[in-house]
C-alpha cells in the first residue's frame, strides 16, 4: 500500500514538473535536496538545495513552456525512511521555430519520509544540448546562460 501512495504521489509530482508548479514541488524536498541532471549547458550539473532545484525548475519552464512529462513506467521499493523509485518517462514540447523537442529518459528518486532527497536524470543529453543550442539560434539568450548550481 506504501508504494502505491508513493507512486501516486510521483505522478503528481511529473503532472506538475509538466505545469511548471515549481513552488509546489519544492515543498516537496528537503532543503537539502541534491539534483543532478547531465550536460554542460544552461540545465546541466548538481544543485544541492532546493532553492538552487527551484530555480532550476523555473528556467526549464522558461526554456520549455509546453513540454510535458509523461511516466511510462514506475517502480518504488525501501521502507518509508529510505524509499527509491525509478521512474521511465517521455517529454514533448515545441520550440519557439514550432520544431518538436521529444526526449526520453528516467529519473531515479529517493525518498525520505516522503520528503525528496535526491534525484538525478538519466536521458539523452544530446538531445537536450542541442534542443538549447536551437533555442540560442532562436534567440533565447538563457538558453545560452550558465549551469545554475548551489552556492554552498
Amino acid at each position: 500500500m506504501y508504494h502505491a501512495i508513493v507512486r501516486a504521489q510521483v505522478r503528481r509530482a511529473f503532472r506538475l514538473l509538466s505545469t511548471g508548479e515549481a513552488d509546489a514541488l519544492a515543498a516537496q524536498m528537503r532543503p537539502d535536496v541534491h539534483h543532478t541532471f547531465p550536460g554542460e549547458h544552461a540545465l546541466g550539473g548538481v544543485r544541492r538545495d532546493r532553492e538552487a532545484v527551484r530555480a532550476w525548475l523555473y528556467r526549464l519552464h522558461r526554456l520549455f513552456p509546453d513540454l510535458v512529462f509523461e511516466p511510462v513506467s514506475m517502480a518504488a521499493s525501501g521502507p518509508p525512511w529510505a524509499t527509491v523509485v525509478g521512474v521511465e518517462w517521455r517529454n514533448r514540447g515545441t520550440l519557439p521555430d514550432g520544431s518538436a523537442y521529444v526526449n526520453a529518459g528516467a529519473h531515479v528518486l529517493r525518498l525520505r519520509w516522503g520528503r525528496l532527497v535526491s534525484f538525478h536524470a538519466y536521458l539523452d543529453a544530446t538531445e537536450s544540448a542541442r534542443a538549447l543550442d536551437r533555442l540560442v539560434e532562436l534567440g533565447v539568450q538563457e538558453a545560452g546562460a550558465e549551469p545554475i548550481t548551489s552556492s554552498a
